[in-house]
């Protein structure tokens, strides 16, 4: 099973937001979506928005939200 992660992160690693599934369309969706969200101030000084697969939910951040 392949599962999508969303994660914004920022500078120094930590993630703020985080959200798992496993439909590829809505992941890339959301993906767009956290990439809009971020502010050039925060793209600047090295907030990135990242799109990933894992085989499992254990995987997952425990702080992801979780989709089916």
């Amino acid at each position: 099973m392949t599962i999508w992660v969303n994660e914004q992160i920022d500078p120094s690693g930590m993630i703020h937001a985080c959200i798992a599934c496993c439909d590829e369309s809505q992941a890339k969706d959301c993906h767009e979506s956290f990439q809009q969200n971020l502010t050039e101030i925060q793209k600047s000084t090295g907030w990135v928005a990242q799109l990933r697969t894992v085989n499992s939910w254990d995987e997952v951040p425990v702080n992801a939200l979780k989709l089916d």
